[in-house]
């Protein structure tokens, strides 16, 4: 069992809130986080995903939301009539810690919820597990470090090799995946992780015509995976329509498999890109996808390096959005990128204005052009740009003249 840094944020959060909804992917653990919970405050889990409990709680939703007592409800969205109910309790008594929800789809993509507990509900991203939780370190986030100003580190040399960057990279970060051994079971295992939430998830969600195209489109997203989202040149790869791509593509992201990274920056000027990004949620699932393994990276073939290159961006990207998810403040994410082609991966902005770049490069070394993009972006807000770091997979942590720091990979976690 890998201890949660998010443990933490949700008893506080029960403290402050009446609603929290833990949403994330399925088999990622808020079922554990719920369970914790339950242990602690001495009540027990509804379990919505029970097709007998299901269908008492349908039957008469507001029974099992009543009373003045902690209420935890895992798989909620199978029973929406559920946050009607929650409604009429909130409405006589809107005190801290009344309810906990966990479900496996997005609560934005329910229909109910838009109307029923607007402003009465904190939501938490339930992630797959960050490098810091698999290896069990209880050491502080770098990433939370950095947030909070701070810009000089003594950090030992990297030890990491290029191989066990790529078993991190291609194992990602959902537990039941991990405690299979890598190799055939672990792929048998994504492959079964993938049709099930497709034939199961997706479908509950909404009616679809064309089922068959969604593993279609799936891949299709996994291989443009850190790439600017051109949905019209993905619906053409499959042969689909334009507007029924943008629906599925949707879907897809109501249950945890893909995110869109918005752009960031859109008022700086026109020149600037305001099309999102799309990332794979687990690089594992991307990985099995691609059919991208480890032996695969060290051979070096060209075309695997290249989707090695947009897996590790995605992985990064993954690996610090699991870091934000532990950290109290306000903190929006994006990327920057201009039409002339200047990029930043993730740009991190905090609610009082100062901006925070990141940039990730599979190589082990850096050269001047990698820091191309976080040059663009300092001479548009030299005031508001905090800090600017390249994460690579050398060695080495060091800072360029204009204060742009290079830092392993791996020191996200080490």
């Amino acid at each position: 069992m890998a201890d949660r840094r998010l443990t933490a944020v949700v008893e506080n959060r029960i403290q402050e809130e009446p609603v929290l909804v833990l949403h994330g992917p399925r088999t990622v653990g808020k079922s554990t986080l719920l369970a914790e919970v339950a242990a602690r405050t001495g009540r027990r889990v509804i379990d919505c995903d029970d097709p007998a409990t299901r269908a008492a709680v349908r039957a008469d939703p507001g029974r099992f939301v009543a009373g003045p007592e902690l209420v935890l409800i895992d798989e909620y969205q199978h029973v929406p009539e559920l946050l009607d109910a929650i409604k009429s309790e909130l409405n006589v008594d809107l005190r801290p810690g009344r309810y906990v929800l966990a479900g496996s789809t997005h609560y934005s993509t329910l229909p109910e919820a838009g109307q029923a507990l607007t402003g009465r509900v904190d939501i938490v991203d339930v992630l797959p597990l960050a490098q810091l939780e698999i290896d069990g370190s209880t050491k502080d986030s770098l990433l939370h470090r950095l947030l909070e100003g701070e810009t000089s580190f003594d950090l030992p040399e990297s030890t990491t090799s290029r191989k066990e960057y790529a078993e991190r990279v291609c194992a990602g970060g959902l537990p039941v995946a991990l405690r299979r051994p890598p190799g055939k079971s672990r792929s048998r295992w994504f492959a079964n992780y993938v049709e099930l939430v497709l034939a199961r998830d997706v479908v509950e969600l909404s009616r679809i015509r064309q089922r068959e195209m969604l593993p279609r489109l799936l891949h299709q997203a996994a291989a443009r995976s850190g790439q600017v989202l051109n949905i019209a040149g993905l619906a053409r790869a499959i042969g689909m329509e334009a507007t029924t791509a943008e629906n599925y593509l949707k879907l897809l992201e109501a249950v945890f498999l893909i995110q869109r990274l918005p752009a960031w920056g859109t008022t700086l000027g026109s020149r600037n890109i305001r099309t999102p990004k799309v990332h794979l949620v687990d690089t594992g699932v991307m990985a099995s996808l691609l059919a991208l393994t480890p032996e695969k990276i060290a051979a070096a073939d060209p075309a695997a390096l290249t989707e090695y290159g947009h897996l590790l961006e995605t992985f990064a990207v993954g690996e610090i959005l699991k870091h934000v998810a532990w950290w109290d403040g306000p903190v929006s994410a994006g990327y920057f990128r201009t039409h002339a082609g200047e990029e930043v991966d993730l740009v991190l902005e905090r609610n009082d204005g100062r901006v925070f770049a990141f940039e990730f490069k599979a190589g082990s070394r850096i050269h001047a052009d990698d820091v191309g993009g976080i040059r663009s972006l300092r001479a548009r807000i030299p005031d508001r740009l905090a800090l600017a770091v390249v994460f690579y997979t050398g060695s080495l942590a060091y800072a360029y003249e204009d204060g742009t720091l290079v830092l392993p990979l791996d020191a996200l976690w080490t």
